[in-house]
C-alpha cells in the first residue's frame, strides 16, 4: 500500500468526505426550503464551510501520535499540505452547492471563511487533538449567530466569518488565525 493511502486512512479520509458531503447537502437543502427560490445568504454559506472544515478537522491526528511523532519522514510539509487540503475541500464543496442555486457568494467571502476555519481547526488540533479540531470552528460560528451586529471593531472581529468581504477587520482576523493556526499545527502537529 502507498503512504498516501495509509495516511488519508489512518485519519479517517472516506468517512470524512462521505459525512462532509451528506451534511453540507442537508444543510443546503434546509436553507433552500426555508429560504425559497432566492439566493441562500450568508450565513447558510458559512455554515456549510464550518461543517466542511470542522468534520475534515477530525483528520488532523492519526491513531498513533506516538507513531507519526518517530516516522522517518518529515510531517511539516505533510501537515501543512492537509490542512490546505482542508480548506479546498470545503471551498469545492461550497461552490459545487452553490452551482444549483446559481448565486454563488463572493469569492473574497469565501476564501476569507475557508482561511480562518482552517486555522481554527489547526488550532483546536493542535492545542487539543485532532478529534478536537472541530471545536473552535463550531463554537466561534455560534458565538456569532448570537452577538448584536454592529459596526464597532470588536464586533467585526467577533462576527468575522459572517461580515461582508472587504471588512478589514474581519480579513485580518481571519489571516491572524490562519497564520497562527497553519504555522503550529505544521511545526507542532496535533496534541497526543
Amino acid at each position: 500500500m502507498r503512504w498516501l493511502t495509509l495516511y488519508a486512512r489512518s485519519r479517517q479520509v472516506p468517512a470524512s468526505i462521505a459525512a462532509t458531503l451528506v451534511g453540507a447537502a442537508a444543510i443546503w437543502g434546509l436553507a433552500r426550503a426555508t429560504e425559497g427560490a432566492g439566493p441562500v445568504g450568508t450565513g447558510t454559506a458559512a455554515l456549510v464551510l464550518t461543517w466542511a472544515v470542522a468534520v475534515s478537522a477530525i483528520g488532523l491526528s492519526g491513531q498513533d501520535p506516538a507513531l507519526d511523532r518517530t516516522a522517518a519522514i518529515r510531517w511539516a510539509p505533510r501537515r501543512a499540505a492537509h490542512v490546505l487540503l482542508i480548506g479546498l475541500f470545503a471551498g469545492g464543496v461550497l461552490a459545487g452547492l452553490q452551482a444549483t442555486a446559481g448565486d454563488p457568494a463572493r469569492a473574497g467571502f469565501v476564501i476569507r471563511d475557508i482561511a480562518g476555519l482552517t486555522g481554527l481547526a489547526a488550532i483546536a488540533a493542535t492545542l487539543f487533538a485532532g478529534q478536537f479540531g472541530w471545536t473552535l470552528p463550531f463554537a466561534w460560528f455560534a458565538i456569532a449567530l448570537f452577538v448584536p451586529p454592529a459596526t464597532d471593531v470588536p464586533v467585526q472581529v467577533a462576527t468575522w466569518m459572517l461580515q461582508p468581504p472587504g471588512t478589514p477587520a474581519a480579513t485580518w482576523t481571519a489571516l491572524l488565525l490562519a497564520t497562527i493556526g497553519t504555522a503550529a499545527y505544521t511545526l507542532r502537529g496535533s496534541r497526543r
